[in-house]
């Protein structure tokens, strides 16, 4: 039994007995939905940091930043920033006037089932893009770092975990975990960069001088290399044309789509008071502040220590191609098994820069244990992913629109329970179905529709006395759709892959949006589409129910508790 399999099977083992012990206190609705709101702020803190820092940041961003440098480090710069829109504009509003989904906070004032409708199904959504690229990753990672599990295996176990602690231990089962993962992730991650430092002697000048003499390639359409810079310049990502405003509406997403992204908007329903919804996102920056910051020794430290071409390998040859057609269903074993053929060149492979550092530094224990925290980190994102998706579906669709409110708590939390299966299993079988074609985007696109459709709804509906129902139908329709569209036309979704690479782009073709995430041009639309829909019609019971809107949000009165 290998090392990394042993640690995985400890820390799933955990989880284990906190979903066993949560099992027996989740019984009613607010139980299973928010924990009985008995979660601290501190607590809290953790599970909302545990639930934000995804596999996208913790593998994703130390891949950006060990191939692309100081550009890498930039991407990163938007996740932080984001949650002082959560902190300023969303955090203690929402809990106050909201119950168990964000539809609630939008029912408040607009008491119309079709808003309700829409909430949900931009929650599904965005809900289910980011699940599936976190399951492929979790495939990808697991059948890498332990060959005792094929792709397909991987993420079937990684679905069926998902579903053991929601479906058993509800919101808190899901919340002990990702506090767990954030503990795990923040100790590896801090360990990690002190070993990068003391190889450089705790200097930072000696270990900016090694990142310096870095360097990476900008290359033309052509394939061409047409100018070189080394790794503290920035442009080795964000070049071109549209490199600026590539970067910016990344920006954009990142900024405005965290105070949309609905599992972490129900964190906040399960702390008592407005007080402690607000120590929550204190808190969870600092977590989230501090990791963000130690990423730049985690990409660095590859890119100086492990070296890019040792990173990750790219395919290329009839002999690899041949391979491909062989071993259609071991697609994410490919580069490492071709990797000792020799037909290979190096390339980027993001995923495995913070693993293979933590080999260099620590040995074989320290990177199983990295490994076991990637896989804690997809686990427990994934988690507050279904638990988000099932409340939306079992409190907004079911109780409220299919039952018009009257349903016992116990058959809701059945519902809620039986959805997250359904959502589960999709999300399994999606995620085997696309496991060979380029899904990264889906993390970018899931911050993008909830920037686009569900940031505009959430804050003209708490800020704005003139907003309505046919202002936050229009807009979050418009946003979810428009953010769709271009990212369907965009180079993530749309390119023309030659024969020999293994992950492909879903539409072989000539991409006519240019940038990768729309949000630059998405959320606007959202935004405009909101408010001229508003101040085209008319809405006095929502007018009317702003001031109590108003007085709520900023005191708690009436809230649940």
């Amino acid at each position: 039994m290998t090392t990394s399999l042993l640690l995985f099977i400890v820390f799933v083992g955990i989880t284990l007995v906190i979903t066993f012990f949560a099992a027996k206190r989740t019984k009613t609705t607010s139980e299973f939905y928010s924990a009985g709101r008995s979660i601290t702020g501190f607590q809290n803190g953790w599970a909302v940091a545990g639930d934000y820092m995804s596999a996208a940041s913790f593998l994703g961003i130390s891949g950006l930043i060990a191939f692309y440098g100081y550009d890498g480090f930039m991407y990163s710069v938007g996740w932080l920033v984001a949650y002082l829109t959560v902190l300023l504009l969303v955090a203690e509003p929402l809990r106050n006037t909201g119950k168990y989904t964000m539809a609630d906070v939008l029912a408040f004032r607009l008491h119309n089932k079709t808003v309700r409708g829409v909430a949900a199904i931009s929650t599904l959504s965005v809900s289910l893009f980011y699940m599936i690229a976190q399951m492929v990753g979790a495939g990808s990672l697991v059948s890498l770092l332990i060959p005792q599990f094929s792709f397909t295996t991987a993420i079937i176990l990684v679905g069926t975990l998902m579903l053991v602690y929601v479906i058993f231990g509800g919101m808190l089962a899901t919340t002990w975990v990702q506090i767990v993962k954030a503990v795990l992730l923040m100790s590896g991650t801090i360990l990690l960069s002190i070993l990068v430092l003391a190889h450089f002697h705790f200097s930072i000048t000696e270990f900016f001088d090694a990142i310096a003499a870095v360097h990476g390639t900008i290359k033309n359409a052509a394939g061409t290399v047409i100018a070189t810079k080394n790794f503290t310049e920035p442009g080795l990502l964000y070049n071109g044309q549209w490199g600026a405003l590539g970067l910016i509406s990344l920006g954009v997403a990142l900024v405005f789509g965290t105070a949309g992204l609905p599992h972490i908007l129900v964190r906040f329903y399960t702390v008592p008071t407005a007080r402690a919804a607000r120590t929550s996102v204190v808190w969870a920056m600092i977590l989230i502040g501090t990791f963000y910051i130690m990423t730049t020794f985690l990409g660095f430290g590859a890119a100086t220590l492990v070296g890019k071409a040792n990173i990750g390998v790219h395919v290329t040859g009839a002999k690899a191609a041949a391979f491909i057609a062989e071993h259609p269903d071991d697609a994410v074993k490919l580069n490492e098994q071709l990797a000792t053929s020799g037909y290979i060149v190096p390339a980027p492979n993001n995923n495995l820069a913070a693993p293979l550092l933590a080999g260099k530094l620590g040995g074989d224990l320290f990177l199983s244990f990295i490994a076991a925290v990637a896989f804690a980190t997809i686990l427990a994102v994934v988690a507050g992913l279904t638990i988000a998706s099932s409340s939306a579906f079992a409190h907004d669709v079911w109780a409220n629109i299919v039952k018009h409110g009257e349903v016992s708590k116990g058959d809701e939390v059945k519902v809620a329970r039986i959805a997250a299966l359904v959502i589960g299993v999709l999300a399994i079988l999606l995620a085997l179905a696309l496991k060979t074609l380029n899904v990264a985007f889906l993390v970018g696109l899931a911050f993008a529709v909830a920037a686009s459709a569900n940031v505009p709804a959430i804050l003209l509906t708490l800020y704005w006395k003139r907003f309505n129902t046919t202002g936050t139908i229009v807009g979050m329709l418009v946003g979810l759709v428009s953010s769709l569209v271009l990212i369907a036309l965009s180079p993530a979704v749309m390119g023309v892959d030659a024969p020999t690479v293994a992950v492909r782009h879903l539409i072989q073709a000539k991409a006519l949006f240019p940038l990768d995430n729309p949000a630059i041009l998405s959320v606007p639309l959202g935004f405009l589409a909101a408010i001229v829909a508003a101040l085209l019609t008319s809405d006095t019971a929502a007018e009317a129910s702003f001031h109590e809107l108003t007085v709520r949000a900023n005191t708690g009165l009436g809230a649940e508790a």
